[in-house]
């Protein structure tokens, strides 16, 4: 098959007549999918809120394997790839599920990632939300570095980066080393790179999209403008003052339900008072932790999915739901419960034990001091250790320690807008409250793109300090 015929087996899987630039980048796609492209090209699309990006993806995956090309989807997290998989028609998994062995033994249930084997051959690796992906190279701690070299060092494999570099990059980053053409040339790599601005015609008529685009354009202005949002033309966007914020809330968990919703804020501190505010007063949850309460897992955990078929780890970020609470305990200083969980994403119940003291925490996880006093009170607990037992055992042995494995966690109500990336809802609630006028830059300008972008159906602006029309 030509290049030609190619590109024009994509446009007929699109549901509908491409524009200019979705017709560029098809051409471009299928160039890219040819066997005249170099085996050590990656293709990055920074395609923006609206434009077709996932519709046209979707497509290229309808076309592949109308002629037997083998693809694969993959997302940060599990929730992105959930998103992906829906708009793509096709399964998707996340990154860690594919690109790593996690070695788990007995002795070590914490277990510890290498970078598998690639045993695909001739197969395209398409990477949604790629501007997620960190590359902390001091530390050793790459997942671009590590996905990279698993797609290439397969048989005819290569790599398509999806992403959008008006969002907030990685935390700790001022770009997204996936989205930029340097970090991927440093990797020995070539690019082909494409970018599509133009919304599609039905989504010029969403007031999400146009307030999506106006920010997204005025980021590329200098000096930024005045920030400003627009409500008076749409439908889908609406202001929410403080006193009116319960009734609105209580609308959207009666309409979509709670795991429709979600109220995006800017700091650990005012999640954790939305938190707090929206279980007592909407959803008349008074005690510490009920069934059927969200939450939001606060910190990586590897040990309790180790016997997990089909969870390689529990992921910072990632939703679950409490199906059933066996009991509450007071430990070390701290209160733990013996809970089943639900991770909606993964379709996965499990049996674990959490740490409570995270739910209400300013901090997002249990700090450095936190961990350590923990640590310290199980390794000298007469409970759990004979006097006589060695350090280097007791070291060995809290590896498998319940209490200190238990799962950070967070209610999962009110996010930070880094926590709310690759996820979608049909409300979003975002709060402005309180933002100085001197922290209105282009920082600023990408956590409300960000956070404005994660709805599909309504959004709702709660005390906003930028300029209404």
């Amino acid at each position: 098959m030509t290049i030609k015929e190619f590109s024009q087996r994509i446009m007929e899987c699109l549901p509908y007549d491409p524009n200019d630039q979705q017709a560029q980048l098809i051409d471009a796609l299928a160039r890219f999918c040819s066997s005249q492209t170099a085996a050590d090209t990656v293709f990055l699309l920074n395609g923006y809120a609206g434009t077709g990006k996932t519709s046209v993806t979707g497509a290229l995956v309808k076309a592949l394997g109308s002629v037997g090309i083998k693809c694969a989807l993959l997302a940060p997290t599990g929730r992105a790839a959930k998103v992906f998989s829906a708009f793509a028609g096709h399964p998707a998994y996340t990154i860690h599920r594919i690109i790593y062995n996690t070695l788990t033994t007995v002795a070590d249930p914490i277990g510890r990632f290498s970078v598998a084997p690639n045993r695909y051959s001739d197969t395209f690796f398409i990477v949604d939300e790629a501007s997620m992906i960190g590359d902390d190279s001091s530390t050793g701690d790459s997942l671009l570095a590590d996905l990279i070299h698993y797609v290439y060092s397969g048989t005819n494999c290569r790599l398509i980066l999806l992403g959008d570099t008006a969002q907030l990059p990685p935390v700790g980053c001022t770009v997204s080393p996936a989205m930029d053409v340097a970090t991927l040339r440093g990797f020995g790599l070539h690019v082909a790179k494409a970018v599509i601005t133009e919304t599609v015609r039905q989504a010029s008529r969403s007031g999400l999209l146009y307030n999506a685009t106006w920010l997204r354009r005025a980021m590329l202005r200098d000096p930024l403008p005045e920030p400003m949002l627009h409500t008076s033309m749409f439908d889908d966007v609406a202001v929410v003052e403080g006193e009116d914020l319960v009734d609105a809330l209580t609308q959207a968990y009666d309409i979509d339900g709670t795991e429709g919703t979600i109220l995006i804020t800017r700091s650990n501190r005012r999640a954790v008072e939305f938190n707090r505010a929206i279980r007592v007063e909407v959803l008349g949850r008074e005690q510490t932790l009920q069934d059927d309460d969200r939450l939001l897992i606060a910190k990586n955990n590897y040990f309790w999915s180790h016997d997990i078929k089909g969870l390689d780890f529990i992921a910072n970020g990632d939703v679950a739901t409490v199906n059933r609470i066996y009991g509450t305990e007071f430990r070390y200083n701290t209160l733990f419960a013996d809970v089943n969980l639900h991770l909606p994403d993964y379709g996965i119940d499990f049996d674990c034990k959490l740490n409570l003291d995270t739910l209400l925490s300013e901090t997002a996880s249990l700090s450095a001091e936190e961990q350590q006093s923990l640590y310290q009170s199980i390794m000298n607990d007469p409970d759990t250790f004979e006097p006589s037992t060695a350090p280097s055992t007791r070291q060995r042995e809290i590896k498998k320690n319940l209490y200190f494995n238990a799962l950070q966690v967070k209610f999962a109500y009110a996010v930070t807008c880094h926590k709310s990336q690759g996820g979608q809802w049909r409300n979003v609630f975002v709060d402005m409250g309180g933002i100085p006028p001197e922290a209105l830059g282009i920082d600023f300008y990408r956590w409300l793109y960000t956070a404005i972008t994660r709805a599909t159906s309504r959004l709702f602006i709660i005390n906003p300090t930028v300029a209404i029309k």
